[in-house]
């Protein structure tokens, strides 16, 4: 979770000095890797704490759009903000 930001900045950089849309879209995916680890870990996380069961569905629907928007980019070729 801490190394695939990282990982996802590296990989944009030479994205973007050798014009690699596979290693862009590559970028993408490893940043939304980072974020679905933490919202994986807050899930869990307020899930023992507080015993709400119904947590994990809403983190996986928090995920969706966010998922959506992102493989939208990439197919287009654009970077994320992240």
């Amino acid at each position: 979770m801490l190394l695939m930001p990282l990982l996802a900045r590296k990989k944009r950089a030479v994205a973007e000095q050798t014009g690699n849309k596979a290693l862009r879209a590559d970028a993408v995916q490893s940043a939304t890797c980072a974020y679905l680890a933490a919202l994986t870990l807050a899930g869990l996380l307020l899930r023992s704490t507080f015993g709400l069961r119904w947590l994990d569905q809403v983190a996986a629907l928090l995920a969706v759009p966010i998922l959506i928007v992102e493989g939208r980019r990439a197919r287009k070729g654009q970077t994320c903000s992240c």
